[in-house]
């Protein structure tokens, strides 16, 4: 087997005879074995230095050389197999299920939120009418925040495991194929709630359970070693009048899946006393650019309407801390991502066309514990208080849903915006002085930064056509459980595997997966 590079022009597939008449050379063969010749696809990217390519890199195989193809492991009927319970159904839980399928074991997953059909109509009435349900919305519900926030499958190193696993899934599970070769892969947040319900689907007919409207309030490690779940109706599955009643859910392992935004879960295990530490997390704000702008920054001036929509990522140094771009979401849309009342938050999401004339990212900065020695009173919770207060302030500023925001070059140059350019956040934004409702160490850092990336990395970037609006705040946890590195259970609670964003382990959809996977697989 040898690795070789093929290019063409977008807009141009690349044919099989092209392909195999380039392995001749690469291999040295005889033109007549040229048929004989097989090959895999690894990776597609785009390259837009000179003309713009799509850049194939392929695997090429002799006519003598065994092409071994990637076999996923086959589900079993764990109908009256040992439960695990898994509590929560984004990434983590619903890969962690798939593992304990194929091993024998019974997922039970409880999830606080609603399916993900149900849960749309909790965002549509967040939206518009700024209804939080603390329960279902952009962060809770079956398929977890990542479900709503375009898909991005960006992950592509493999010292947590093999990818293959998470993305041949997806691809059974009704994904594009395409997400197997491409550098930057997405589904869209359009095509992914059909991908979530078809795994939880094939979880169910195996014998699993999923139980929706969930919540979890209390892990008891009884005597034997084993676990009793206290599950409690989630508040807008109770019928008014009537009495909700709780439920006990009983096994010998719990792998916790619950997202970065499950705070509750951080305090109950502070109240148990529980071991949980305080983890550096980033926070700022979401910029949105004309989609078109972005186009013509990225193709060089190139760009043409059948070429895919432009994206972008950078990472800089400002007075010792990381800020970066995060989540980027070409032809996207903002979206309201508050999980209680009177708090604030933003999040951007894109469809699989990525046909919206805007494009967002969160453009953040690193924050550690010792950045904020005030917090400190909040002990392994400090950095949780922090973004609490920092999204009340932003909440405070409006009285709503409308986001404080301002134009980029104004914030830079810390004066207010007297107009502010349409924007996709459908709730609406309020000019504001976000340069001084940021912590200081946010705004001081974001105000070198944006200049720095315009005139250093993305010419154009740097302008008051981008509107920048707060906050972006949940990035990662602000929380770590602890966990042992070669058993991954709790340092303290065995039998208790803390695991993907929530626990502090993850940090995206694909990795996730894998750290779901890794738990199920210790099991």
């Amino acid at each position: 087997m040898k690795e070789i590079e093929v290019t063409t022009k977008l807009g141009k597939e690349l044919t099989a005879d092209e392909i195999q008449t380039a392995a001749v050379k690469a291999l040295g063969v005889s033109p007549k074995m040229k048929e004989q010749i097989r090959y895999r696809i690894v990776r597609r990217s785009i390259d837009a230095r000179n003309d713009v390519l799509y850049r194939y890199r392929l695997e090429v195989y002799r006519p003598e050389e065994v092409m071994e193809e990637y076999v996923l492991e086959e589900y079993k009927d764990v109908s009256s197999a040992e439960p695990v319970i898994i509590v929560g159904a984004g990434p983590a839980g619903m890969f962690a299920a798939l593992r304990l399928l194929m091993k024998g074991l019974k997922p039970v997953i409880l999830e606080r939120g609603k399916d993900v059909h149900a849960r749309k109509f909790d965002m549509a009435k967040l939206s518009r009418e700024g209804a939080v349900n603390p329960d279902s919305n952009y962060c809770f519900g079956e398929g977890g925040a990542g479900t709503f926030s375009d898909g991005k499958l960006y992950t592509r190193s493999s010292k947590r495991g093999d990818i293959r696993e998470v993305l041949h899934q997806l691809v059974r599970f009704g994904a594009d194929p395409s997400i197997l070769i491409d550098a930057h892969p997405h589904i869209g947040s359009d095509k992914l709630p059909i991908v979530v319900e078809n795994i939880r689907k094939c979880i169910i007919e195996h014998g699993g359970e999923y139980h929706f409207d969930s919540r979890v309030t209390d892990i008891v490690k009884k005597p034997d070693g084993s676990f009793d779940v206290l599950v409690t109706p989630s508040a807008s599955s109770v019928i008014p009048g009537e009495r909700s009643e709780s439920s006990v859910y009983s096994s010998r392992k719990v792998i916790l899946a619950t997202g970065h935004s499950a705070r509750d879960i951080y305090e109950l295990f502070d109240r148990k006393g529980w071991e949980i530490q305080a983890k550096g997390f980033a926070l700022g704000v979401r910029v949105e650019h004309p989609q078109s702008l972005i186009n013509r920054i990225q193709y060089h001036g190139k760009y043409q309407p059948f070429m895919p929509t432009a994206e972008y990522s950078f990472v800089t140094q400002v007075l010792d801390r990381g800020v970066f771009s995060f989540c980027m979401c070409p032809g996207g849309i903002l979206v309201p991502a508050a999980t209680a009342s009177g708090e604030l938050v933003l999040n951007g999401m894109s469809n699989s066309q990525r046909n919206s004339k805007w494009a967002n990212a969160g453009v953040v900065v690193q924050i550690e514990p010792q950045d904020f020695p005030e917090y400190a009173k909040h002990g392994p919770l400090a950095l949780l208080q922090f973004q609490k207060d920092v999204e009340k302030t932003m909440f405070d500023y409006t009285g709503s849903l409308k986001a404080p925001a301002q134009r980029m070059m104004d914030f830079c140059r810390r004066v207010p915006s007297s107009g502010l350019p349409q924007t996709s956040y459908h709730p609406g934004a309020v000019a504001a002085p976000l340069h001084e409702l940021l912590p200081e160490h946010v705004s001081l850092r974001l105000k070198y930064a944006f200049p720095e990336i315009g005139n250093k990395k993305m010419h154009g970037y740097y302008t008051n056509e981008a509107l920048l609006l707060g906050v972006e705040s949940r990035t990662s946890s602000p929380v770590r459980i602890p966990r042992d590195p070669d058993t991954l259970e709790h340092t303290q609670v065995g039998g208790l595997y803390p695991c993907g964003e929530g626990a502090g382990y993850a940090g995206g959809i694909v990795s996730s997966a894998l750290d779901g996977i890794n738990c199920a697989a210790k099991i």
